[in-house]
């Protein structure tokens, strides 16, 4: 089985010849270059995204009218249609300069800076427009090759877009022959051998046991093991002893808390969103649902359906409803409604696209949001696709859910909010005396006593979803507008060039056409939501396992199988080893989409099981597995290290979140206060993602002030003086005692000699204070932060 690089499809040669492969890949590679040097460097996906889903938009509908081939216009000798274009720029020189807003005319025209430089020259555009383009150029001014705007009508080939790889139904891979025999443990490691072979690659030999166990738990349940669990796994000869460690783990509730926390990072997760949320409910409930449903193994498929439509599905549990935090949580968009229609109309649109583009990137690997303005410019997704999922967000409400049967969620947040007014209002008349003060407080208590007989009061709540259409409206005798909502769902009309404002065509909701089998199919329930989850599962099963699995396997190495975690389609990057994607997806889905399964068969195989060490000649970057990438913890794992280590680490699972700068907080560090649109300087320094949107995988960085944080911030010294104390307590007055025990509780190992000797060095006349120092130096190093 391979991938046609050029075509996306699988095809079955009957043998390989390395000289033609050699030949190809040198193309592409020249390919790549040319591209590159076009575009002035390599465009990361996000820089793709933002151009298509933000920056061509506006370009299209500010811009070209006056600066377009397609125009016929070239105001100014200037043409605003491609990267070459701008570069060569019109009559007042280049107009802009790649990654350098500050010199770029485009950028100054767009402020009104230069008066005798402003565009558009009817009025300045709008602030957030301004910035969108000069984040543009800041970014490098991203132009695809083929943007230009012609007169044409781009029409999509649908039955060839199925073709390509990613679309393609799964099926189990026959095991391929491999010379070396012995060293498969797993069917997954006959593929990657085989992959290694094939370049004349070798694996390395297993990793030390002491090793092995650090590496394990740290990436199952994100935790280090202790000194027993090391000597316990050392001293155990049983052929099987590492897989009962491995099971042992999984059935841990720190498991959910581990793999939850990937989860949360796809799903924007926060416990403080936007001010004007109207939700009521408690985010934290989402998150412990998701750990919750990991650590109960819930098969993937319903983990799935229960965050679109847990409130419509036949079986589900009262508290499955909090997986539509999915949903609830999503960000809002501030909408000052003394402002036009079309303004709040435009505003409402970008929420619904934020929706799919989440959706779609999460489940999919595929970000649809790209087609709100036009067809795919690179992938099968039509326009009328786009609308069509539009049309289920568009009927749906982010309202709060009760997690108590037969209580209507939305109800009881209705009489929260009434009851915090009235008790407001009680308050400001207990101070007046008066009778007539007195009368009115009593009628206020009445209605408060009523409000609290509200069906389900004291039911918990959480952001979650239901079925309502939402309309904006001139509000009456003003110039602003109203918000409406209403019980019937809509379908809603493609938005031309992305503006709400001028509405095209009428499109019905139903599921995308390129993972349809045969016509899409309608959706009939109320908003859809029930309808796009049974779909997602039944019409896109083999795509979303394959990218539920490339993500799982990423997590483990640091390497995906796929490297574009949120991207299958054809901007993304081919799978190294597509046989071993399509085997694993294909007995994900027979094992009942299970994830433990798939955890268990990725950490039991010797590709897993590897030393790490310095990548050979030829597998430079360990695309091919043949070591094990030695990586940064990240900083959940690494704060919640810190608390093991020094003793306070606070093991109770789930419940409402904790500020992580307070000094009292040694919970895990999930449970950690998330502010949407303000991390705390933990989170913001050691690579957390941004809440406000999906991420596809950590950016890892290593920066001066990560470095400043770890010599001087309250966190590591607090830590340090309570590891200092646990060393004194437990191993007693003798200091090379302490050092032993301070590398056991640390690295999983004891120190060498001249490590130990260097440690009795340090601490001289065994002062409290020196032995803090002690204990701070060794938080701080490497191989604290670092797994093997």
């Amino acid at each position: 089985m391979r991938i046609d690089s050029r075509t996306g499809k699988l095809t079955y040669p009957p043998a390989e010849n390395p000289l033609l492969i050699q030949s190809i890949l040198s193309l592409i590679l020249i390919a790549c270059m040319g591209l590159f040097a076009s575009q002035g460097r390599a465009s990361s996906p996000a820089d793709v995204a933002f151009f298509e889903q933000k920056v061509r938009p506006l370009l299209i509908e500010r811009c070209h009218a006056c600066h377009s081939v397609a125009s016929d216009k070239k105001k100014g000798g200037l043409l605003l249609d491609s990267r070459a274009a701008i570069l060569l720029g019109g009559d007042s020189g280049p107009a802009a300069v790649a990654g350098d807003p500050s010199k770029s005319l485009i950028v100054q025209a767009l402020h009104y800076t230069n008066t005798d430089l402003q565009m558009p020259p009817k009025g300045k555009l709008a602030q957030r427009e301004i910035e969108t383009l000069t984040e543009w150029v800041r970014r490098g001014l991203y132009y695809p090759e083929s943007a230009g705007t012609a007169k044409r009508e781009r029409r999509i080939d649908i039955v060839a877009g199925k073709q390509f790889w990613s679309f393609q139904p799964v099926r189990e891979a026959a095991v391929p022959q491999v010379k070396h025999n012995d060293w498969p443990i797993r069917r997954i490691d006959h593929f990657t051998l085989a992959a290694m072979e094939s370049r004349n690659l070798l694996p390395t030999g297993p990793a030390a046991k002491a090793t092995l166990i650090r590496r394990a738990k740290f990436d199952l349940l994100g935790l280090p093991p202790t000194p027993e669990e090391v000597d316990r796994f050392v001293l155990n000869n049983r052929p099987n002893a590492y897989g009962e460690l491995i099971e042992g783990w999984l059935k841990s509730p720190h498991y959910g808390e581990r793999w939850g926390r990937y989860w949360l990072d796809l799903a924007r997760y926060c416990d403080i969103g936007e001010v004007w949320m109207e939700t009521k409910g408690l985010p934290y409930r989402y998150r412990d649902w998701v750990v919750r449903a990991l650590n109960e193994d819930m098969p993937y498929q319903q983990f799935v359906r229960l965050q679109l439509a847990a409130d419509q599905m036949n079986g589900a549990r009262p508290e499955d409803r909090a997986a539509l935090g999915f949903i609830g949580l999503s960000p809002t968009y501030w909408k000052e409604l003394q402002l036009p229609v079309e303004i709040i109309k435009t505003i409402v649109s970008d929420e619904y696209e934020e929706r799919i583009h989440t959706l779609s990137s999460t489940f999919l690997g595929l970000n649809m949001a790209c087609a709100r303005c036009h067809d795919h410019k690179n992938d099968p997704i039509t326009v009328e696709d786009y609308y069509a999922l539009l049309g289920v967000f568009a009927s749906t409400r982010q309202a709060d859910q009760a997690l108590s049967a037969g209580v209507n969620g939305l109800a009881v947040a209705t009489a929260w909010e009434e009851v915090g007014k009235l008790e407001a209002e009680i308050k400001k008349l207990s101070a007046d005396k008066a009778a007539a003060s007195a009368a009115k407080m009593e009628e206020l208590k009445r209605k408060v006593a009523q409000l609290k007989k509200t069906p389900g009061y004291d039911a918990p709540l959480v952001p979650g979803a239901v079925d309502s259409t939402l309309t904006v409206v001139a509000a009456k005798g003003t110039h602003g507008s109203q918000v409406v909502y209403q019980d019937k769902p809509q379908d809603m009309p493609i938005e031309i060039r992305g503006n709400p404002n001028k509405p095209g065509a009428l499109v019905p909701r139903r599921f995308v056409s390129v993972l349809s089998a045969g016509e899409p199919r309608r959706f009939e329930h109320g908003s859809g939501r029930v309808d796009l989850a049974n779909a997602m599962v039944d019409q896109a099963g083999p795509l979303m396992a394959r990218v539920m699995v490339n993500r799982v396997w990423k997590s483990h190495f640091g390497t995906g199988l796929v490297e574009t975690t949120s991207d299958f389609g054809s901007q993304g990057e081919r799978p190294s080893h597509p046989e071993l994607l399509e085997d694993l997806a294909a007995r994900f889905m027979s094992n009942g989409w299970s994830l433990k399964w798939l955890h268990r068969e990725i950490m039991l195989s010797a590709t897993y099981q590897q030393a790490s060490g310095t990548p050979p000649a030829g597998d430079e970057s360990l695309r091919y597995y043949t070591r094990f990438g030695r990586r940064r913890l990240d900083i959940e794992a690494w704060r919640d290290a810190l608390l093991m280590v020094g003793g306070t680490f606070d093991a109770t699972v789930g419940g409402p979140p904790q500020e992580l700068n307070l000094e009292s907080n040694r919970r895990r560090t999930i449970y950690g206060t998330v502010k949407r649109r303000e991390l705390t300087d933990l989170l913001r320094l050691h690579d957390f993602p941004d809440p406000v949107t999906h991420s596809p995988s950590r950016q890892p960085t290593i920066t001066p002030l990560q470095q400043l944080f770890i010599l001087n911030s309250p966190l590591l010294t607090q830590q340090a003086v309570l590891l200092a104390q646990r060393l004194k307590r437990e191993a007693g007055a003798a200091p090379a005692a302490r050092i032993d025990l301070a590398y056991r509780l640390l690295f999983g190992r004891i120190p060498t000699p001249e490590e130990r000797n260097t440690g009795l060095d340090f601490v001289g006349g065994n002062q409290d204070s020196t032995w803090r120092d002690y204990a701070h130096v060794l938080l701080a190093s490497n191989e604290f932060q670092f797994i093997d």
